[in-house]
């Protein structure tokens, strides 16, 4: 088995319909089914979902003297909302759940492999 992250990304000002309680209250039931699934099939390892970028700080070093900045490391209009750190034995499992995801919350999810896991 591999491991793979499914980020979840957020776009600064995207224009989204907000949802009522009814509909937030069905999402919300809906990854929770999915994240059932993924326990009960072993691939769920941790997930994580993150305040807004702008909450952020950045860590430097500068010239030896340690630098902290408010706000994300990048400038840019999106930024990584949450995460899911998965087992699946290849790529194409990873995709799948990957896929259900991004079912459940409409927003893209990028799938990639963590290095140095050899495959099971």
């Amino acid at each position: 088995m591999a491991q793979y992250l499914l980020s979840v990304h957020t776009v600064d000002d995207e224009a989204r319909e907000p949802r009522t309680e009814a509909e937030m209250q069905e999402s919300w039931q809906r990854i929770s089914r999915l994240e059932e699934e993924m326990k009960s099939r072993g691939a769920w390892l941790f997930s994580g979902r993150l305040h807004e970028a702008h909450t952020a700080t950045v860590v430097r070093m500068e010239l030896g003297n340690l630098v902290t900045t408010d706000g994300p490391y990048v400038e840019s209009k999106e930024h990584l909302a949450g995460f899911y750190i998965i087992d699946a034995p290849d790529l194409d499992a990873a995709l799948e759940w990957g896929s259900k995801v991004t079912a459940c919350i409409d927003a893209p999810i990028e799938v990639r492999p963590f290095m140095g896991f050899a495959q099971g």
